[in-house]
């Protein structure tokens, strides 16, 4: 009973944590100010009562100054400088990295490093996904997924095989989980020839670029004939679901188009329980955030993220 008691505590303090190193600037700024005006009410009393009172209140409000000046400064050092251009923590709310990053860690993600040369394939990257990529309720949400694919290159899945400019890219991280449980224990890799899984590629349809998903009977949503066995294995977002058929068949036979400049594809380890470029496709380079360095909670789990 104490070891959860303890594992709780820890476990609603790494929260708290969280929540402040992700708090909006502006909410940061109104307690830096209201901190300020109290050091400077406090300032008059501190200055003027004389060496011999200072002990009972005197020594509280020295130390409520104190304790306002130390949050000021660390607020700006954090706030101003070390989360915009330095590190931020982020949760993990999905299994979407299974088996590399589970449900509920929590990684450090290196934000400099972004601002010094490009992301590289199979870096993890920490990112803002694209509007159509969230649900009502992710607004302002981040998104942590393998970049797969570069500017320029070129980029196929199929057969649960990556190529990239037509060479074949070893993915030793990639697991399957059980289906129906996207977030849970990964599938010995016996049984992955089980799993159904679309074939992938990126056209270019008309001045856009499309995610297309497909398989014998079903591109994005979209039925070739009758059958809606394969609907979920291409799921997507709304809008690259073909309006018809001939359409679907159209992206089908559409040649694969390389990734345009700026733009990077990202795809979850968790190949069957991770909604990801696939689904939504390219995310600009601008909403790229920084690339995740190492787990720093549960404990157990510390280690290098790769």
């Amino acid at each position: 009973m104490f070891g959860l008691v303890n594992l709780l505590a820890v476990s609603s303090f790494v929260e708290w944590v969280d929540r402040i190193a992700r708090a909006p600037l502006s909410k940061v700024v109104m307690v830096a100010v209201a901190l300020t005006i109290i050091r400077a009410v406090l300032h008059p009393y501190l200055k003027n009562t004389p060496a011999h009172q200072r002990y009972g209140v005197y020594g509280i409000a020295k130390l409520v100054n104190e304790v306002c000046d130390a949050v000021v400064y660390a607020g700006v050092v954090v706030f101003m400088l070390v989360r915009p251009f330095g590190i931020q923590t982020f949760y993990i709310p999905t299994g979407s990295m299974i088996d590399t990053l589970l449900l509920n860690d929590y990684v450090v993600a290196n934000k400099f490093i972004y601002r010094t040369r490009n992301p590289q394939r199979l870096e993890i990257v920490v990112f803002k996904p694209p509007k159509r990529a969230l649900n009502p309720d992710q607004e302002d949400s981040d998104f942590i997924k393998r970049l797969i694919g570069l500017p320029g290159e070129v980029v196929e899945w199929k057969d649960k095989r990556l190529t990239v400019d037509g060479k074949y890219i070893p993915e030793p991280f990639v697991d399957y989980t059980f289906p129906g449980n996207p977030g849970g224990a990964v599938m010995p890799e016996a049984d992955w020839g089980s799993i159904r899984q679309a074939n992938f590629k990126i056209i270019k349809d008309g001045d856009r670029y499309v995610p297309v998903q497909y398989t014998d009977d079903c591109v994005n949503m979209m039925p070739l004939g009758n059958s809606y066995e394969d609907e979920m294995a291409t799921y997507c977002a709304k809008e690259f679901v073909p309006t018809s058929p001939a359409q679907a068949r159209e992206w089908k036979n559409a040649p694969p188009a390389a990734i345009p400049p700026g733009s990077y594809l990202f795809m979850g380890d968790n190949r069957n329980g991770s909604f990801d470029g696939r689904g939504w496709g390219l995310v600009p380079r601008d909403d790229i955030i920084g690339r995740s360095e190492f787990i720093w909670f549960p404990i157990s789990r510390w280690r290098v993220t790769r």
